[in-house]
């Protein structure tokens, strides 16, 4: 899903076309490529989005890439993330795309369903079996793989050592593990005793479903062990005793003011900023805030498995990277495509930024994360709990239109008074429109 990262719409909406060979010119550059089919050589345009750290990491894989390649030539395009996807639009439409370009998972399946991507079958036949199966079919539509899952991100829980030993909350003993992970009844436990020693202005967590991040509740409706949508992705599932469990007990955290008011999903307040500023004592945060976290929050927290229900879940972050279907060199691009995500230029490339890996060979303890390597783990763990059929429903081409009525729909549910029949009602229609579109 297109989540609002706003470190990197602030870093990215000051960058500059650049790369290893500059193109001299804003937004995309030109499209296609030159030479000929030979894997070896040739020239590739590979658009991307990137906050400071990401930027150098593309850059330095790009040299590598051209180093290893003789003849070869990859110009990087870094573009603000505020007009990455009309600008690749426009350029799709007119036939002039790059031959590579970034996408986060939630906006793979329009691309893919709509034909506008290279088919990596052919060139990545033993490539599956590298990658965790949850993130394999991030990529994959009816079957076949139109990218590679670069990175991902999560959502762990962060809390304020300070302020949980003041409520009686031994920090000593939390968990660090999926197996060792809080069930909602423990989470509760602890908001209960959090609230009862808080000041009124402070609360006992905040939950990070502001600015387009309505879908991240989904973690909650998949650790209840209910579904969006049904197994043809577009029947709705939603209306059910799980999803019934996960809209009761979220609309809870009103009700008992455990988490501010102003904070529901259509606040314009974001969840780290709360949790910086000491007003929660705990924060659902995703990995790639680490880096932020380190430097803003001036005081001593640390990092904890999401609670669960029947199961584990979070939600999906991250980007894959992707060749446009008419690419002039397809078998350079799925080269290029390979090399960004060996294991080596994976382990490089996510130690730069803090961000999670995809293969099955990197666990937690394989990469020397840059900042808080400490914190780290429990993410790379906490990635672990989503499955296939998570993602299947997470990067549903209709996912668009559900997050808009996911949004309205539970602000009115928390905010609104708006009752769980009602609400599921309403989101089983919005979801049988988007299904039609």
């Amino acid at each position: 899903m297109k989540f609002s990262k706003k470190r990197l719409l602030a870093a990215a909406a000051g960058a500059v076309t650049v790369g290893v060979v500059l193109t001299g010119c804003t937004g995309f550059g030109g499209g296609g490529s030159s030479g000929g089919g030979d894997a070896g050589s040739g020239t590739l345009t590979f658009t991307t989005w990137a906050g400071d750290s990401e930027a150098t990491a593309f850059k330095s894989l790009v040299k590598q890439f051209e180093s290893e390649h003789k003849g070869t030539t990859v110009k990087l395009n870094i573009v603000p993330y505020a007009q990455m996807y009309s600008d690749m639009d426009a350029k799709l439409a007119a036939g002039n795309a790059p031959d590579i370009f970034r996408v986060d998972y939630g906006n793979l399946g329009v691309y893919s369903s709509q034909d506008q991507l290279l088919d990596l079958s052919k060139y990545m036949n033993d490539e599956k079996s590298k990658f965790v199966p949850a993130m394999w079919e991030a990529v994959s539509y009816k079957g076949k793989p139109y990218g590679v899952p670069h990175q991902t991100d999560v959502s762990s829980l962060l809390v304020n050592k300070a302020m949980l030993t003041a409520a009686g909350i031994d920090v000593a003993t939390l968990p660090k593990k999926q197996a060792d992970a809080w069930t909602w009844q423990q989470f509760g436990d602890v908001a209960a005793k959090l609230r009862a020693a808080l000041p009124a202005k402070q609360y006992p967590f905040v939950y990070n479903w502001q600015q387009a991040g309505a879908p991240r509740w989904l973690s909650w409706l998949f650790q209840a062990n209910g579904a969006l949508l049904k197994d043809d992705g577009k029947t709705p599932a939603i209306d059910s005793a799980a999803g019934a469990k996960a809209l009761d007990f979220t609309k809870s955290f009103y009700e008992k003011k455990w988490v501010p008011p102003t904070s529901s999903p259509k606040s314009s307040v974001y969840a780290d900023t709360t949790f910086q500023q000491g007003t929660a004592a705990m924060v659902f945060a995703g990995s790639f805030l680490v880096p932020d976290m380190a430097s803003l929050a001036k005081f001593d927290w640390t990092a904890i498995p999401m609670p669960r229900d029947a199961r584990g879940a979070t939600d999906l972050g991250g980007n894959a990277l992707v060749a446009t279907k008419h690419t002039k060199n397809p078998a350079l691009a799925a080269e290029f495509l390979k090399f960004m995500v060996q294991a080596d230029t994976m382990s490089s490339y996510c130690a730069e930024t803090n961000e999670l890996p995809t293969r099955t060979d990197l666990g937690g303890d394989k990469i020397t994360f840059k900042i808080r390597p400490d914190v780290m783990p429990v993410f790379v763990d906490q990635a672990g709990t989503i499955t296939p059929g998570d993602v299947k429903q997470l990067t549903s081409p209709s996912m668009a239109a559900i997050s808009t009525a996911l949004q309205d729909q539970l602000d009115a549910a928390f905010v609104g008074g708006q009752s769980t029949k009602d609400t599921l009602a309403k989101l089983t229609t919005a979801i049988e429109e988007a299904a039609k579109k």
